[in-house]
């Protein structure tokens, strides 16, 4: 977890000069209910409409804290200069999703934390909601909304289960792939559930997760070990562990474009498989994490080999570029099978 013997010299002299006193456009005496974390990275107008719509759509006292992971696309002057209320944490380099969070979370006031993406719209008072569902059902500990897509069509990605034998299996040999909407074929994730009803699950993706400030910092905050994706399913199943039960909401719902700091897939997929693999070293009793890596490892290869004969048999150039890119995730193999290096 995270300590001060775990910072680098831009995160600690970061802190030595992020601002002081109260939260910014909070009445005087006013202590914040929430304090909105938004890691931004390279994705300066998407990050200030996130910014703009957490403003816009929340009631309830909100302190806002943007760590800026060193962008090179002038996002922390433009933050700095349309929203006054945030108060920005500069960073010299990109220390990733997990130990930014971190980062900001050491600064947070409010009586609970809500991990934003840049990439994300508030909807309806979405933060509002999300909160009173939080003292509405006090035994989850952490709690999640409903997410969108850009054409406000559902984006299922908002929660998760953990991930066991059958379901890399399932993943790995393209089951869940060709059965999309079996809760069982595709139980990673809840296959066929469209998000419409309250549920207890056993992950809720950091895009939009809340959780008491109190029990973030009993946890340790996330494992600066992920450097990016994986974070919050280690921050779950250790929530998890200590009787946390998350849960979600479609009354609380937020647009979530998804991956607009990454644009590459293959490098995408290699930091997803990257965080895969440490989670499975992480959570996986040992006299069965072998053939778990083994089936993970067995699905970018049925890829490339089943790309291969359909490249052959019907050649496009969406298949071509498929192929290199799982191609390109299975020759990188040698890097994501050790998972993460502790940071």
């Amino acid at each position: 977890m995270t300590s001060d013997a775990d910072m680098s010299m831009s995160e600690e002299a970061a802190l030595r000069t992020a601002p002081d006193g109260p939260p910014r456009g909070l009445p005087d005496g006013a202590e914040p209910a929430v304090t909105v974390l938004v890691v931004s990275y390279n994705t300066r107008e998407i990050t200030l409409a996130a910014l703009r719509s957490a403003l816009a759509e929340t009631s309830a006292p909100m302190e806002l804290i943007v760590v800026d992971n060193a962008s090179a696309d002038g996002s922390a002057d433009a933050i700095a200069r349309e929203i006054p209320q945030a108060r920005l944490i500069r960073l010299a380099e990109n220390i990733g999703f997990g130990r930014a969070n971190n980062l900001g979370a050491r600064q947070a006031r409010g009586r609970y934390l809500l991990l934003l993406n840049p990439d994300t719209v508030v909807l309806e008072g979405a933060i509002d909601r999300l909160l009173a569902f939080a003292q509405a059902r006090p035994e989850a500990r952490i709690w999640g909304g409903q997410t969108l897509y850009g054409d406000r069509t559902l984006n299922p990605t908002n929660c998760y289960r953990r991930l066991s034998l059958w379901n890399l299996f399932c993943r790995s040999t393209g089951l869940s792939a060709l059965f999309p909407a079996s809760p069982v074929l595709n139980s990673e994730l809840y296959g066929g559930w469209k998000r419409d009803t309250e549920r207890a699950v056993d992950v809720i993706t950091g895009c939009f997760l809340l959780i008491e400030r109190s029990f973030w910092e009993a946890l340790g905050g996330f494992e600066p070990a992920f450097f990016m994706y994986g974070e919050e399913t280690d921050l779950c199943l250790r929530a998890r562990a200590q009787g946390a039960r998350p849960r979600v909401t479609p009354q609380a719902r937020i647009i979530h474009y998804g991956g607009a700091s990454e644009k590459v897939r293959a490098q995408k997929v290699i930091r997803l498989f990257t965080a895969k693999v440490e989670l499975i070293r992480r959570h996986f009793p040992p006299a069965t994490r072998w053939l778990a890596l083994g089936l993970f490892a067995a699905w970018p290869l049925i890829r490339v080999l089943a790309l291969s004969v359909l490249a052959r048999l019907r050649p496009s150039p969406a298949r071509a570029e498929a192929l290199a890119n799982w191609r390109a995730v299975w020759q990188a193999r040698g890097t994501w099978l050790k998972g993460y290096a502790p940071a």
